[in-house]
């Protein structure tokens, strides 16, 4: 089996703590591993400080270049799993609705939405990650 890790120019270098991509790939077939993504931009700015909308763009936003980084895309992907500090059910209009900007048609991958009490940083309001799987190159 073929492993390799990635952490793509284009978004947060969080090396010393994990790789943002893990790909591995057997048989034809390539399974992508996306570490949690935030409302942080390549420069680990805050994208939308206290706004869940603007942290959950930016969130979907870096897994869209995560996603790139490895020649894939939102079609290829078959689980979320989202981590929603404080949630509310109200919050999951808003999730929809961003969700529906990175997958507009058909039918949208897997979904585990969980409330927490907290992230990794106190301003982070939602954490993406996702598992992708995809026809190797």
């Amino acid at each position: 089996m073929k492993r390799a890790h990635h952490n793509p120019a284009t978004l947060p270098d969080w090396s010393g703590m994990f790789s943002q991509v893990v790909t591995t790939e057997k048989n034809g077939v390539k399974f992508v591993h996306i570490s949690g993504q935030v409302g942080v931009d390549a420069d680990k700015k805050l994208v939308g400080d206290g706004s869940l909308r603007a942290q959950t763009r930016q969130a979907l936003a870096n897994l869209e270049k995560a996603l790139a980084s490895v020649g894939t895309g939102a079609n290829d992907v078959v689980k979320l799993i989202m981590y929603v500090v404080d949630y509310k059910y109200e919050d999951a209009t808003i999730i929809r609705e961003e969700l529906r900007a990175v997958f507009p048609a058909g039918p949208l991958p897997a979904l585990t939405l969980l409330g927490v009490s907290a992230l990794a940083d106190k301003q982070f309001l939602i954490e993406i990650d996702a598992e992708i799987v995809a026809e190797s190159a």
